[in-house]
């Protein structure tokens, strides 16, 4: 239409949402659907973090918030970033926003300028190259591989470096490949930013305490300090303590760019809702039992589909150390004849004809910048990962 912006062109829609409405969808006409698309933990908010909330609600805490946050959250977080990650940042280095998501567009809109390059690792969330393009930057993809991890090598770093270069975003652990870096990767990393000191560094450490066996998880700046001037450390309370429709997101980071921050937060949604807040001053104050529970549960479920997925036949399927997907290989698949007739060309038919075959829906990989993958979430039950890994081993063992 014509009165739409140019913007738009630059973009376009999230390949998880479409496909996880596609699942629903399938679901309300009678379809038997395991869909495994989505990111988002199957488990309930934990009680004293619900209650904290109605005791808000009671208390009339439903007013405007300010638009950083409310203190109390505010030091919550500064708490938290010196408790679990060792960073001495203070109250009012933090902002509030509604979801992570918030955080990063803003300080793409309030920093990017046309022709400003932002170097994102593949595979990645999909939606890091849109919120760097429709703020008018250039999305400059780095490919990794699967034998390394799908970590971003500091040597392929340092090439991808430019004049135009104004963010680096590093997301440990990943979403969609579950990869995180140990302490010296990101060391090797770190090395290689402080001989760049134009490159800023924006880490999403959303899947921060979804890390298993003896992974111990780090954050740049707790590797390199001398990083904190130019890093917006990112994090929130979606993952961790099952709040996604909260909408809680935060950050901390130097006071130039907060302030800006705050800025343009104030003419877009101003405060994230009151209610929320006090629920997560509650969830990062309060009792932290729930993290070794779930991530005791997250670590089984991934444990029986890496072993499932690694006996279904064309595909590969690496151990990530967090979150809660695994990133298979499906590169062997290709060419080869789904049970429709339809010949598999791309990841994109692979996850289309295993959810007509077989009811399971994941996401294609070229989503995420890289292929042939698929990504499959294991935030939902062992009963249905188990019906659906087998499902998985049906549809790949029917191949010709």
């Amino acid at each position: 239409m014509a009165f739409l912006a140019n913007v738009l062109n630059r973009v376009k829609p999230s390949a998880t949402m479409v496909l996880t409405q596609k699942a629903r969808d399938l679901k309300a006409k009678g379809r038997d659907i395991i869909s495994l698309t989505v990111g988002e933990p199957d488990f309930d908010t934990p009680d004293n973090i619900k209650n904290a909330a109605i005791d808000a609600i009671r208390r009339g805490e439903t007013k405007y918030p300010p638009v950083l946050g409310i203190p109390p959250l505010r030091e919550a977080i500064a708490a938290k970033f010196s408790r679990e990650n060792g960073l001495d940042y203070k109250a009012s280095d933090t902002i509030v926003a509604t979801g992570g998501k918030q955080i990063l567009y803003n300080a793409f809109l309030v920093t990017m300028n046309p022709g400003d390059e932002v170097i994102i690792p593949a595979p990645y969330w999909v939606s890091y190259p849109e919120m760097v393009a429709i703020n008018w930057g250039e999305p400059k993809i780095v490919p990794t591989r699967m034998e390394d991890g799908y970590k971003l090598l500091p040597e392929a770093l340092e090439k991808a470096i430019t004049p135009k270069t104004k963010w680096i975003i590093l997301n440990s652990p990943s979403n969609p490949s579950g990869a995180a870096y140990t302490r010296a990767e990101l060391k090797a990393l770190t090395e290689v930013l402080m001989k760049h000191p134009h490159v800023w560094v924006l880490t999403d450490d959303m899947y921060e305490h979804l890390t298993y066996g003896d992974f111990e998880f780090t954050t740049p700046v707790q590797i390199e300090p001398a990083l904190k001037p130019r890093t917006l450390t990112m994090n929130g309370v979606s993952k961790a303590y099952a709040m996604t429709g909260w909408r809680i997101g935060y950050a901390a980071g130097p006071a130039e760019l907060i302030k800006a921050m705050d800025m343009v937060q104030g003419q877009q949604t101003s405060g994230a809702c009151t209610v929320a807040q006090w629920a997560a001053v509650e969830a990062l104050n309060g009792p932290q039992d729930f993290i070794p529970r779930s991530r005791k549960a997250f670590e089984e479920r991934r444990d029986l589909v890496v072993s499932m997925l690694g006996q279904a036949k064309y595909l590969e399927c690496p151990k990530p150390e967090g979150a809660f997907y695994v990133y298979p290989s499906c590169a062997e698949a290709i060419g080869k004849t789904a049970p429709s007739g339809k010949v598999i060309a791309t990841d994109e038919d692979f996850v289309a004809e295993l959810l007509e075959a077989e009811g399971i829906a994941a996401v294609h990989g070229s989503a995420f910048g890289q292929g042939p993958n698929l990504r499959i979430s294991y935030a939902t039950s062992l009963a249905n990962l188990e019906k659906a890994c087998k499902k998985i081993q049906t549809f790949t063992a029917g191949l010709r």
